[in-house]
């Protein structure tokens, strides 16, 4: 079996498409998929699989969501490894001055790049800062000007469509969750 965490988009935001998170939890134990655990409500799900196949399991799990919570689901998958590379493979300090940052994690969904993602992803001089990962893009905004980043102005763009954000500690957790269920 194989540790996965799921991300959606657009569940529990601002209204719209509300599921509670032990109605999802049961709808993926329902589809076969084990040791089913869902992390606060804004849709991180994680859960372990014999499934080897990423893009078919992304699928799989998109399929189920639209058909039980009449939706357009769209999922950012990472296997426990990957989770752990993005964590592990972020920029020097990043995370490291919350009283003064403010970090997410941009999730990109197969296939977009962190190459093609970073042409759209805008920052303001002085106050964002944005670094290309593998899988993930890290961006970080001053706390003190953060009315003045340019983060939301991505939420406007087509491309958000193919990512999803996750603050950097909601990021960091679903790691520990992931390893400590072994």
């Amino acid at each position: 079996m194989r540790k996965y965490v799921a991300l959606l988009r657009g569940i529990n935001v601002g209204g719209n498409n509300l599921i509670k998170m032990t109605e999802l939890k049961a709808c993926l134990e329902a589809q076969g998929f084990r040791d089913v655990a869902t992390y606060i409500q804004s849709g991180n799900v994680l859960f372990d699989a014999s499934q080897s196949n990423k893009a078919k399991l992304t699928r799989e799990i998109e399929r189920v969501l639209a058909a039980t919570f009449n939706y357009q689901a769209s999922v950012v998958l990472r296997s426990k490894k990957e989770m752990r590379e993005i964590v592990e493979r972020a920029p020097r300090g990043f995370g490291t001055q919350a009283a003064k940052y403010r970090y997410d994690v941009i999730f990109l969904k197969d296939p977009l790049t962190a190459a093609a993602a970073m042409k759209s992803v805008l920052v303001k001089q002085g106050v964002d800062e944005a670094h290309a990962g593998k899988g993930a893009l890290y961006f970080s905004r001053l706390i003190s000007k953060a009315s003045s980043s340019y983060l939301s102005r991505l939420a406007a763009q087509p491309i958000y469509k193919s990512m999803t954000v996750r603050n950097w500690n909601t990021t960091t957790k679903l790691l520990t969750l992931m390893e400590s269920r072994e």
